[in-house]
């Protein structure tokens, strides 16, 4: 009789009891008090969840919220909705529906390809992709400016570069087009504060711990030239390399008359610009970077005046991702009030070299969020590392705005997918298999760290 075949279990639904028997062992062998030690154990079980992925990120995010109610307090598991960096998430989802709906990103998008295609396309095909590969990419940074999700950044500028891309006859143009403005717009991020939820997490973190905030303007000007305008050039670089078409390519160029801006449009421009203008002058206002947010999102829907109605508009956004990150600020705020973040900065403290250059301790606080990547997802290593090098610099006597922004810029080094959810959004659009994803972001991550972190890190020496 032949044998029955037993149903194997997935290595994502492993992640469960591998997840709970860690949280176990954790509880009862960490070296720290019963509530450190419990506080681990729940943050533990969290992350594999997350890095399984059996159940979505929100789910283990109202998963978490519960056990920290139950083992500490409802205070403590809801304290991620008293932070104005869950609301700046909320009004960016919001901005970047109204936008969707305008017809803004329709239109912009039209504009860009009719641009940058010179009157004899046909004729020089690698010409014209060089043109288009970079002027999406610059309108992907663009779009860390004013829309501050990389989620609904990416989901704007996708079909774009698609519809784009399709106008070659080759695969490599059409990869290369889709990855340059879509890589520029999600590792952007950094670069700006309000580029997306991983900034807003350190800063909800830091404002927690600390008391105090990082203005708009100062983050900009310390690393948008380098993260930003660098990482664009990195990024056209590596897909311009390892993507590109040849001189006996087709193109078919597009329509001449490039279709003029409505009215919907140009009021959304106006929305949005109000809101980047309210950004980039916090230094002389002071408010918090949701309102800008909150102004736009406000603007756009108010009647006789806005582009949508608020009630479908939000109807049409998924607003579940607030649980993951109202999780990852609770856990944040868990970790340093059972002070394991404390004890693990301490630990930090203890392989850094006395009396190091600042940049060298930069540089070891960089590589040790990077290799934290490797098992933690963004958001959730925002949470972990956060506190505890934000702790760190405290200890040692450190600038700490330097040392919180260095993990910041740590936090954009993705190899795999499983490391950031708009990694996943791209491998949706089908167009490429991940092995082909994870072998892009890795070059670009790569050259990320030989060219531009040391500059960066040097920045950032100088203004401690």
């Amino acid at each position: 009789m032949a044998a029955v075949g037993r149903p194997s279990l997935s290595p994502s639904a492993l992640s469960v009891p591998i997840g709970i028997a860690a949280a176990v062992g954790v509880r009862a062998m960490a070296p720290f008090d019963p509530a450190g030690a419990t506080m681990l154990a729940i943050t533990t079980l969290c992350i594999a969840l997350w890095i399984g992925n059996v159940v979505s990120p929100a789910y283990t995010g109202v998963v978490c919220l519960g056990l920290l109610g139950l083992a500490f307090s409802l205070e403590l598991a809801l304290v991620g909705f008293r932070s104005p960096a869950i609301w700046l998430i909320a009004f960016g989802l919001v901005m970047g529906e109204a936008t969707r709906r305008s017809g803004l990103a329709e239109w912009a998008s039209g504009r860009i390809v009719h641009r940058l295609t010179p009157p004899a396309a046909a004729e020089a095909p690698v010409r014209t992709y060089r043109r288009l590969l970079f002027g999406l990419s610059t309108a992907g940074l663009f779009l860390v400016l004013v829309i501050p999700a990389g989620i609904v950044r990416v989901l704007v500028l996708a079909p774009v570069a698609l519809e784009v891309g399709e106008r070659f006859d080759s695969r490599a143009a059409s990869l290369g087009l889709f990855f340059g403005p879509v890589l520029v717009t999600y590792l952007g991020t950094v670069a700006v504060l309000t580029g997306g939820a991983p900034n807003i997490v350190v800063l909800g973190i830091f404002e927690s711990i600390t008391g105090v905030s990082i203005a708009w303007t100062e983050w900009f000007a310390l690393l948008f030239p380098v993260m930003g305008v660098g990482r664009l050039l990195v990024i056209v670089g590596v897909a311009y390399a390892l993507y590109r078409p040849t001189s006996e390519t087709a193109f078919e160029p597009p329509e001449r008359d490039a279709r003029a801006m409505g009215r919907r449009e140009r009021r959304m421009l106006v929305f949005l610009l109000a809101g980047v203008a309210v950004w980039v002058t916090d230094v002389f206002h002071g408010l918090h970077p949701v309102y800008g947010a909150m102004l736009v999102a406000l603007l756009a829907c108010l009647p006789g005046v806005g582009i949508v109605d608020f009630e479908a508009a939000v109807g049409e956004v998924d607003f579940s991702i607030l649980f993951f990150i109202a999780a990852v600020l609770a856990i944040g705020e868990g970790m340093t009030r059972t002070s394991v973040a404390a004890a693990m900065a301490e630990r930090l403290l203890a392989v850094v070299p006395t009396g190091a250059p600042l940049v060298v301790v930069l540089g070891i606080v960089f590589a040790f969020t990077v290799l934290l990547l490797f098992v933690i997802s963004g958001l959730a290593a925002a949470s972990v590392v956060t506190p505890v090098v934000v702790a760190f610099a405290g200890n040692a006597g450190l600038p700490v705005v330097p040392v919180t922004l260095t993990e910041a810029v740590a936090l954009q080094m993705p190899f795999f997918p499983y490391q950031s959810a708009v990694l996943v959004v791209i491998l949706a659009y089908d167009i490429v298999e991940t092995r082909e994803l994870i072998r892009v972001v890795a070059a670009v991550t790569v050259a990320t760290i030989v060219v531009l972190v040391p500059i960066q890190l040097g920045v950032l020496a100088a203004f401690g």
